[in-house]
């Protein structure tokens, strides 16, 4: 007989054995303890993501309101959206909302994989966690992942059967294979995953994430500063610089409390000086670094796992200018015949970019460009092939803007433009890549691309004037005069300074216009250029009659019509007869202007261009007005109205209807006129010009559809 004592030690005196014996005492031990309540705190700086949280919550019900199981459940939920956009935030808020609420008695299980680490938490090491986390005595644990996965779903009903459902929460996986393996059995249990990469692989509700909309990012920064200090009010009392500051930080999470952490640390200081040194800075992303968080390092990890030549996109996109841009506009950063849309589909999946505001168009967020942008800025050899790709994205841009001009001011019998069949085609295509088109004028600072920034911003000038985008033609304009300064061309120089002038006038800078157009006329008589000379002198018009300087904008365009005819160009000389026109208006000669609109568009008819034939026929409308020639100031106005609708011009439409209603109502014709006035008022919002549209609809207003 054998008996114990003391310690691990037995005693085998008074036993008989016929072979060798190895004794061992086994310990009784209570079953191992579980972790089954991991989450991390609720986070207390969440705002915002109302519809998110909502879809979210929805997936990882998994009963319907009356208690019965919803067939439609989904077993895994994955939230999906770039470095910092707040995944982990929301994951939390929900899954700490969803046991407040009951539905996962059986209690949590929470791992962060790590993904996109440099040593990630491979699903066997999740497995390990969680079947400790368990109860699973180590010991007990297979070596297999398969394994490990088997007795994880065991583990789990187990779980369910005794306390109910668990919530698994896997955050910033990487991959469906680093996740796969922790799907739970299908007895209630939810596997909620976060992750930068969208997965639809695992048969997941994706719920991606974008930036804050504005309200939310300034809700979030003052949050953050009321969390450090109650008393703190600094958004509340610079409510425009603490917008200031969310827009810069892109309204992204992580850019917002890093901004918030660097305000707690430096209690005085206001959220106006530090909005200040941001748009100061070089290198915003440097600046968004608390210590212990960065933007910065937070994109790395993404671009760091991408593909040789998807990071490649990724740089090269970075540089277009521009919040949008087309697929087309991609092939030639990238320099390849057609998009790539592969690429462009993994960068979409990693959010990196974005589909745009239609199906061929791209965005990225505001400091993922900044980031890309920074890695071609940090290296020689990326710097030239960003050069490279700025290059032949402005030759794009030149190519189409040119078709896009020459298809807006085609006239019959002239050649066809080949990159748009239609008028419509190279509106949208104008309208898609304006903002783009913009930016990229202002490449033109470097003298690589001098030349071809002054080409497009010439391109641009009748689309800008004839959309009414003013704000952009005066910073084109701008950007031109100073590219074409690097070019040393007389006549470069005239004509940038010619368009420019042109749009100073047209957002009131009169005597800025005027001094424009004077250098103008003087770079092109010291070229010799008496075409563009005589063009010179009509812009100049133009701008002294905004002055109010009458007779000296007479001589003016007296002198271009006198240089034109000379030089045989009929199209030039008609613009100049009708803008001598208008100004003998104001100075009180009717029949004088009369007989100058007149000219003009026969001359316009001549050439074949209706367009400006219609505005000819505008204004003679306007100077037949005093001459009590009712119906035919009516006759002129619909002729210009109907060819003007045709060009989808609908300020010009709502202009000659707006004067046309004018005419009836002179006519003693009301009902006409409330017509006319009503249609000018829609016409006119149509066009973005609110207080034009306005005062139509008071006029239609003031005389009633019955008078």
């Amino acid at each position: 007989m054998t008996t114990g004592y003391g310690g691990d030690h037995i005693d085998f005196r008074g036993g008989t054995f016929h072979a060798p014996v190895t004794g061992k005492v086994v310990h009784q031990h209570g079953p191992a303890p579980t972790a089954l309540n991991s989450l991390p705190p609720r986070p207390v700086e969440f705002t915002g993501r109302t519809g998110e949280l909502a879809a979210l919550l929805d997936a990882l019900r998994s009963a319907a309101p009356g208690g019965a199981p919803r067939p439609e459940a989904v077993l895994v939920a994955a939230v999906s959206g770039l470095g910092g956009i707040g995944k982990t935030a929301l994951a939390v808020r929900a899954a700490c909302e969803a046991c407040e609420k009951g539905w996962f008695p059986g209690g949590t299980l929470f791992i962060d994989l790590h993904g996109y680490n440099d040593d990630p938490v491979t699903a066997g090491q999740a497995l390990d966690a969680f079947l400790r986390a368990l109860g699973v005595a180590p010991e007990h644990i297979p070596s297999g992942t398969d394994q490990r996965a088997a007795l994880y779903r065991s583990c789990l009903d187990a779980r369910a059967e005794a306390r109910g459902p668990v919530l698994v929460v896997a955050d910033n996986a990487s991959s469906p294979a680093q996740v796969r393996p922790l799907l739970p059995g299908g007895t209630g249990h939810r596997l909620l995953v976060t992750s930068r990469d969208r997965l639809p692989q695992l048969g997941a509700r994706l719920i991606p994430l974008g930036e804050l909309p504005p309200q939310d990012a300034y809700d979030l920064l003052d949050r953050a500063l009321t969390v450090a200090d109650p008393g703190d009010t600094r958004a509340a009392g610079e409510p425009e610089a603490a917008k200031r500051l969310a827009a810069l930080c892109g309204h992204l999470p992580l850019a917002l409390q890093i901004v918030a952490a660097l305000l707690v640390m430096d209690r005085g200081k206001p959220l106006e000086e530090l909005a200040a040194e941001l748009t100061r800075s070089h290198s915003l992303l440097d600046e968004l670094d608390d210590g212990e968080r960065s933007v910065r390092a937070a994109f790395d990890l993404s671009y760091r796992r991408l593909a040789p030549e998807q990071a490649r996109l990724l740089r090269l996109v970075a540089l277009a200018p521009g919040p949008g841009i087309g697929g087309e506009a991609v092939a030639a950063v990238a320099g390849t015949s057609t998009p790539p849309l592969r690429m462009l589909d993994a960068l979409a999946r990693a959010h990196l970019v974005e589909r745009g505001s239609g199906r061929d168009r791209w965005r990225m967020h505001d400091l993922v460009r900044a980031f890309g942008a920074s890695v071609v800025d940090g290296d020689a050899g990326l710097r030239e092939e960003g050069d490279d790709a700025r290059e032949r994205l402005l030759a794009y841009y030149l190519r189409f803007t040119t078709d896009a001009h020459a298809r807006l001011s085609w006239l019959p019998g002239a050649p066809e433009p080949e990159c748009f069949a239609d008028r419509a085609g190279a509106l949208a295509w104008l309208d898609g890549e304006r903002p783009g088109l913009v930016a990229a004028v202002g490449w033109g600072e470097r003298d690589r691309f001098a030349s071809a920034a002054v080409s497009l911003a010439e391109r641009l000038a009748a689309y800008l004037d004839w959309r009414r985008f003013f704000d952009d033609w005066l910073v084109v304009g701008w950007a031109a005069c100073r590219a074409a300064d690097r070019l040393g061309s007389p006549v470069v120089e005239g004509a940038a300074w010619g368009n420019f002038g042109v749009a100073l006038r047209q957002t009131g800078m009169v005597q800025e216009a005027i001094d424009a157009h004077h250098l103008s006329r003087e770079l092109f008589v010291e070229a010799g250029d008496r075409e563009r000379e005589s063009m010179a002198w009509g812009g100049l018009g133009l701008a002294l009659q905004a002055a109010g300087r009458v007779e000296e904008a007479i001589e003016a365009h007296t002198r271009a019509c006198d240089l034109h005819r000379q030089a045989g160009d009929r199209r030039q000389e008609a613009m100049a007869w009708n803008n001598l026109g208008v100004t003998l208006q104001d100075a009180g000669r009717v029949e004088e202007a009369i007989e100058a609109h007149t000219r003009a568009c026969d001359l316009y008819r001549q050439v074949g261009d209706r367009h400006l034939e219609a505005t000819a026929w505008g204004n003679l409308g306007t100077a037949l007005q005093s001459t009590g020639r009712l119906e035919e100031q009516i006759q002129a106005f619909a002729r210009a109205l109907e060819v003007f609708r045709e060009f989808e011009d609908w300020y010009r439409s709502g202009a000659a209807l707006y004067n046309m209603g004018g005419a009836y109502e002179a006519a003693g014709r009301p009902a006409q006129a409330h017509t006319c006035w009503l249609l000018a008022g829609d016409l006119f919002a149509r066009a973005g010009a609110t207080a034009e549209a306005a005062n139509a609809r008071g006029l239609a207003a003031a005389i009633g559809p019955d008078d």
